[in-house]
């Protein structure tokens, strides 16, 4: 099982995640690239709350392709490309989360690879080796 490190030492998390996580020596990890709001049949979601319910579902899926789920989640990166979308990607992050709180970074960019994505995730789980 993973730890969860919110010393008293740093400013609490300004919302749903930790200040860091550490993984047992005997983890097995994964790294999960970028995922971008488009559905399985690559059909781009409309908006950005759904493009992030979408993402969220994406790294959910793969997750479970590795017999992993959100509370194996160690670190997640959410790119997003118009600040006025911080709040729709909290809420989106806490809808798939419930009460996961990997470590977190939030960046806002210029754009990603189309015009159409919205928001871009990229996440690392591990779990106890059995």
């Amino acid at each position: 099982m993973n730890t969860i490190h919110n010393p008293n030492t740093v400013a609490k998390p300004a919302s749903s995640y930790s200040q860091a996580v550490e993984v047992p020596p005997d983890a097995r990890w994964l790294h999960i690239s970028g995922q971008i709001g488009v559905a399985p049949d690559g059909t781009p979601r409309e908006g950005i709350d759904a493009q992030a319910d979408q993402c969220w579902a994406n790294i959910r899926n793969i997750l479970a392709a590795a017999g992993m789920g959100v509370e194996d989640l160690v670190k997640i990166t959410t790119y997003i490309t118009n600040k006025n979308h911080v709040g729709s990607t909290r809420t989106a992050r806490e809808r798939a989360l419930g009460n996961g709180r990997p470590a977190s970074t939030l960046v806002i960019v210029a754009g990603l690879a189309s015009p159409a994505w919205l928001i871009e995730i990229d996440a690392v789980a591990a779990k106890a080796a059995k």
